[in-house]
């Protein structure tokens, strides 16, 4: 899902700043700048960078991190020889060099001293395994989101990587966007009184799919591209995103996968209310044909015990399961977008999207930023994969820590069960378990896999 804001590799090669970073590539014989003159990286502090699953996604994030002067991209993977081909191509053209190395085995990549930290933005059944060589390797690790399959993977990824004292970075990137922060921090601070209820919704799955068996492109590795998942015949485009994200084997589909944006801004301005016991019920429409087999829309209500309401829904469209929620939505915010959070107090309420920040009342997004109207802050991040790669450095957290990552993940991953078991859950969000429902919490556990993968 990717934001507006990103830059298309055209542009990119052609930017300013990607023309300034290719003219200062690090030569093998030190100059005066190597040595760290005239305001240069020193070497011993740059960042030698891998990445695993450089798809469309892989590339989009990787184009940021080619645009640090203090990280080194020296290794690619993908078991997609095209796709590893042309990301390849993507940092020789700005480095000026041939050096970074192209891996189809992510354990080779993994394995490497002389990389310090990792992105991965593989297919969502891959992450967990992916994300763990690294960190047991003593990689940090930049990981796209969703993050598990089930929330038995992510609590062991947590698990590992606090155990090793790794930096992780979740690519839930909005909370490096001033505009989410901005409204968290006004929640957070009773601008709107005491929260009493959210209301978030994304984009939902979409049905179809072709169940043709055709063989698998020469240039992929089908049976390494499976791995952990269960073993299936190749259908027409299944490796393609506009598929497998909505294969229930290899994805959540979008109420996780586009969803987990909007609940995890939620959950950053909620606090410590999104806690304790939460009740969920809701309805969800799944495609009775074709490939597809994850929600392709939904409707969600979450009952903390502290007393906060939220609500999660796929985004309303006409003749939709959500269309007279869209409706009453429209009447109190104004038109949607495709994506948002709405917080609403007890004096007024705050809507924000990758667009705009919206308040009621209309002042409150003219607040001056000072400690005496925001007591309370949070992390801060203008950029994403800078407060990564300075954390990287400085060993502190990020502003998408694993914690957090598990913490809106799972309510995905009960989102979807709700749903499909179409019954009330009583999920407790300690305890990371479904309450007095052995079906429901079997659900939430490690899913068996194929092969000889493991998560151990």
């Amino acid at each position: 899902m990717k934001p507006k804001n990103e830059l298309t590799r055209r542009q990119f090669l052609k930017s300013n700043l990607a023309a300034a970073l290719a003219a200062s590539t690090f030569p093998a014989i030190i100059s005066a700048s190597a040595l760290g003159k005239d305001g240069a990286i020193v070497p011993s502090g740059r960042i030698a960078f891998g990445a695993i699953g450089v798809g469309a996604r892989g590339q989009d994030v990787l184009k940021h991190f080619l645009l640090q002067k203090d990280c080194q991209v020296v290794a690619l993977c993908d078991v997609k020889k095209d796709v590893l081909a042309k990301a390849k191509g993507l940092v020789d053209e700005v480095y000026h060099n041939n050096d970074c190395t192209p891996i189809a085995d992510f354990r080779e990549l993994a394995a490497r001293k002389d990389i310090d930290a990792v992105l991965v933005a593989s297919t969502d059944h891959w992450h967990v395994l992916h994300a763990l060589a690294a960190v047991r390797a003593g990689k940090d690790v930049y990981v796209e989101k969703p993050l598990g399959l089930s929330l038995g993977q992510d609590q062991a990824l947590r698990k590992e990587v606090l155990k090793r004292g790794r930096v992780f970075q979740f690519g839930t990137q909005q909370r490096s966007d001033k505009k989410f922060r901005l409204a968290c921090e006004l929640v957070r601070n009773g601008h709107i009184g005491k929260l009493k209820h959210v209301n978030f919704w994304a984009p939902p799955s979409t049905a179809g799919g072709s169940t043709k068996v055709v063989p698998p492109p020469a240039t992929l590795d089908y049976e390494f591209w499976l791995g952990p998942a269960p073993r299936r015949e190749h259908t027409e485009s299944l490796t393609s995103n506009s598929n497998w994200w909505y294969v229930s084997d290899f994805a959540l589909g979008f109420i996780a996968g586009w969803g987990i944006h909007p609940l995890d801004i939620a959950l950053w301005g909620a606090g410590e209310l999104a806690a304790g016991v939460v009740e969920v019920s809701g309805k969800g429409v799944f495609p009775k044909s074709g490939l597809h087999d994850t929600a392709t829309a939904w409707d969600i209500d979450f009952r903390f015990s502290t007393g906060l309401t939220m609500k999660s829904a796929s985004t309303p469209a006409k003749g939709s399961l959500t269309e007279k929620l869209g409706e009453e939505w429209t009447a109190r915010y104004g038109p949607l977008r495709g994506h948002g959070t709405a917080f609403e107090g007890e004096n007024g309420w705050i809507l924000v999207d990758r667009e705009s920040i919206v308040t009621k009342p209309d002042s409150l997004v003219e607040l001056e930023l000072d400690p005496g109207n925001f007591p309370r802050k949070l992390a801060h991040s203008p950029d994403h994969v800078r407060n990564f790669l300075e954390a990287v450095k400085s060993r502190q957290a990020t502003v998408s820590p694993i914690e957090s990552a598990v913490q809106s993940d799972a309510l995905c991953h009960v989102s979807d069960i709700a749903v499909r078991l179409g019954r009330n859950l009583r999920y407790d969000t300690t305890a990371e378990r479904m309450l007095h429902d052995k079906a429901a919490n079997q659900r939430l556990l490690v899913r068996p896999m194929s092969g000889d993968w493991k998560l151990g």
